[in-house]
């Protein structure tokens, strides 16, 4: 996978992020908090990408993306973008990327546990365990939304864990304001970051697929999905 050249696309949350990598370097990468819809914003963002590189799509082998769990729009859009691509270079392949999963690449670093946390509504969060060591992250428990007090109480905790994800310091200053062993992702780090899909999709080229077989992870039922139930 020396030669893999790599677009990522992160609409899953509050920032829009794309980067490129070619597995020995990361040629570029813009993170952005925006107030914009996604929608708006991301595809000038990967022709910037292309543009300041210097390559096109007939350079790029795999475009990864976060699939989930996440904002829903953010999520289509994100799926859509990569499906829309494709289909205009179908030599390119797709890979989908749990958020969470990504979240804890931001962190690839740290020497111990990474929780990886989102908000899903008030009280409920969508979560993940892996174990970083070694610059390697191996996952420790599947993506899952529930309470929090149901994620935290099956978590066995030890000696040093890194929060990252967008309730990653509001969890610290409720919950473990006192824990020394407990720490937030720095700012920079803190939130989606493009890059991180890259190199989860380096370390593991099952994740790569068809852009007719990528699909996005939810966990939980869309608001038409709840809505066509009650009508039921």
């Amino acid at each position: 996978m020396t030669d893999l050249k790599i677009l990522a696309i992160d609409t899953s949350g509050k920032t829009a992020s794309v980067a490129i990598s070619d597995a020995e370097r990361l040629l570029w990468e813009k993170t952005v908090f925006t107030k914009l819809t996604h929608s708006q914003v991301i595809l000038p963002m990967v022709e910037s990408a292309l543009a300041e590189t210097g390559l096109d799509y007939t350079d790029i082998d795999c475009i990864a993306v976060a699939n989930g769990p996440g904002s829903y729009t953010g999520l289509r859009i994100g799926v859509g973008a990569v499906k829309g691509i494709c289909l205009g270079a179908p030599h390119i392949k797709a890979a989908g990327v749990s958020t969470l999963l990504a979240l804890a690449y931001n962190c690839v670093g740290h020497e111990g546990r990474i929780f990886s946390v989102m908000r899903a509504r008030p009280k409920i969060i969508y979560g993940a365990v892996f174990e970083s060591s070694g610059g390697k992250i191996r996952r420790i428990t599947d993506d899952k939304v529930c309470s929090e007090e149901e994620f935290f109480s099956q978590m066995e905790f030890c000696e040093n864990i890194m929060l990252v994800g967008d309730c990653a310091a509001e969890l610290k200053a409720g919950r473990f304001a006192t824990a020394e062993n407990v720490r937030t992702a720095p700012v920079n780090c803190i939130l989606q970051r493009a890059s991180s899909l890259c190199m989860a999709v380096e370390d593991d080229d099952s994740l790569i697929c068809t852009a007719d077989e990528l699909a996005v992870s939810y966990l939980q039922a869309t608001k038409a999905e709840k809505d066509k139930a009650h009508r039921g």
